[in-house]
């Protein structure tokens, strides 16, 4: 038995202000799209639900298109540091989480951002261990990119001012020579790897957060990278096993696979693509360079505001070549983080040299710091751009002090990009950033910081239409997983997912877009999401 959904602004996004009347759902697939009356009369014995929207809108089911979902969750339940605005509050809410932290155990904090702080220089060891001296501490950047650590931790990891930095990988000394606790990129390896081991009943209980806070904010799906963190690929996959498909926690998760793990999964018998309508396998993930926050993003010129570094190669152009060769061996596509230009450069040199022979599509993570060369040589290649467009809210003013004003001319140029003709997706990045889509839909639309007083807009020439912002989180997510002939618009065939908006996204001002309230989320035809808790 069928479902028909009507009464209420239901766009198609076949094409821009394409509207549909009523849709009929079955199952988990839509069946038709027509007026009321015609669905009505063509099913009249298979109805069983009729969802009067109320002038609601709904939309095709908004998906991210690149998070580290495990990582979401861990942020939503454990010390998170993402909103403190001065280093005195994040050292106070670190002394205060510790205070209930068995002694000797490890104090975890995520998401610190000095950009936010009135004096944005890095917290440093000696600040640490003066407020939490008897457990090992380690707080993560908001960026993933670079740790903090205390004395304790340091020591649990044999780092000293001896330890030489690992390959892709700085561990961070002052004038003197000693330590200041700042680990980044590969360094903080050699933290994590003596990390206590992440249980799967700690994954299972960080998904199922994320899970209920995604369908809150009207995700259907995601496209996340999880697999190599957690004590293991076949552990961390099977705490999506159960979560998704045991417990019925409906999400459709597209897991791209790091390369450290690839082996893994195909040894498990699995390939691009496989696996369910729930949990399928992606692109090979590869990070080619670092972040801008800490200054390891890779760039062809000095950093402007630290002219002794440039940033970081997590490889060499040999061994990037290497891992394309070995994705094309498992007819892979890749899915490579390039942050930095000169990062994106060696992405393309190595895809020219070892192009896309199987399925799929490859895709550029980030694309933050461009030329015009680069996009030229980009618009020739099979690839997607997959773009976090609420980075902009967080980088700007200070990533122009950062980049150079003189190399910012292709910088966050999305609407450059779909100029171009460059298929784009957009994601959150979430931990790192806030995972509701319509900030960043906001962000691409009004190039503003929804949080700055004085409402700046960076670079308006490159903002996106409403449409073009929304396509992102839906048909250039359905793109990024070869899943445009079945997902991401409200068409005949395809699946039934949808985010109901409690107003109409294409008419409000563009400002007023964050604070639109999502009615309902659903998935495959059902309601997993309903913020009246009303039963239909």
């Amino acid at each position: 038995m069928g479902t028909i959904w009507y009464g209420g602004s239901i766009y198609t996004l076949q094409e821009e202000k394409d509207q549909a009347e009523a849709v009929f759902t079955k199952g988990n697939k839509i069946i038709a799209i027509d007026t009321i009356q015609a669905l009505e009369e063509t099913y009249k014995d298979e109805i069983k639900l009729r969802v009067d929207l109320k002038g609601r809108t709904m939309l095709p089911g908004l998906t991210d298109s690149h998070m580290h979902i495990i990582g979401h969750g861990q942020k939503l339940i454990r010390l998170d540091l993402s909103t403190c605005h001065s280093r005195e509050e994040v050292l106070q809410n670190v002394k205060s989480y510790a205070a209930n932290v068995e002694g000797g155990e490890w104090v975890v904090g995520e998401g610190w951002n000095e950009n936010l702080w009135d004096q944005p220089d890095p917290i440093t060891l000696n600040e640490l261990d003066a407020v939490v001296p008897d457990h090992p501490v380690l707080l993560k950047r908001v960026c993933r990119h670079a740790i903090v650590v205390n004395t304790l931790a340091l020591k649990k990891a044999s780092i000293d001012e001896e330890t030489e930095n690992p390959e892709g990988g700085v561990i961070e000394k002052e004038g003197d020579g000693k330590l200041n606790g700042l680990l980044k990129d590969q360094a903080q390896e050699l933290v994590f790897q003596v990390l206590p081991e992440v249980s799967k009943d700690d994954l299972v209980k960080a998904l199922r957060a994320a899970i209920k806070d995604a369908h809150s904010l009207g995700i259907v799906g995601a496209h996340t990278e999880d697999l190599n963190y957690y004590g293991g690929y076949d552990k961390t996959f099977q705490a999506f096993k159960q979560v998704i498909e045991e417990e019925g926690q409906l999400f459709r998760a597209h897991l791209l696979v790091h390369h450290e793990v690839v082996d893994e999964m195909l040894q498990s018998g699995e390939h691009f693509l496989s696996g369910n309508e729930w949990i399928e396998f992606g692109a090979m993930k590869i990070f080619a360079d670092g972040a801008l926050g800490g200054r390891t993003a890779l760039l062809s010129h000095p950093y402007a505001d630290d002219p002794s570094t440039s940033g970081v190669a997590i490889f060499t152009q040999q061994q990037l070549d290497a891992l394309l060769e070995k994705a094309r061996a498992y007819k892979l596509p890749v899915a490579v983080h390039a942050i930095g230009d000169l990062a994106f450069e060696m992405v393309l040199d190595a895809i020219e040299k070892h192009p896309m022979t199987g399925p799929g599509r490859d895709r550029l993570i980030h694309a933050q710091i461009l030329r015009k060369e680069l996009i030229q040589r980009a618009k020739k290649l099979p690839l997607i751009l997959d773009i976090q467009p609420r980075f902009l809210a967080s980088d700007f003013p200070w990533v122009v002090d950062r980049i150079g004003q003189e190399h910012m001319d292709y910088c966050y140029a999305w609407k450059t990009l779909l100029t171009e003709g460059l298929p784009c997706a957009g994601g959150s990045d979430a931990p790192i950033e806030p995972l509701n889509p319509l900030l960043g839909i906001h962000a691409a639309v009004t190039r503003t910081n929804i949080d700055e007083s004085k409402k700046r807009v960076y670079g308006q020439s490159e903002a996106l239409t409403v449409y073009e912002a929304v396509c992102l989180f839906t048909k250039g997510s359905a793109y990024a997983a070869s899943h445009e002939c079945n997902r991401g618009m409200i068409m005949e065939d395809f699946l039934a997912d949808f985010t109901i908006l409690e107003e109409d996204i294409f008419q409000i001002s563009p400002v007023e877009i964050p604070n639109v309230a999502v009615a309902q989320t659903v998935i495959g035809g059902e309601i997993v999401y309903d913020a009246m808790e009303v039963m239909i």
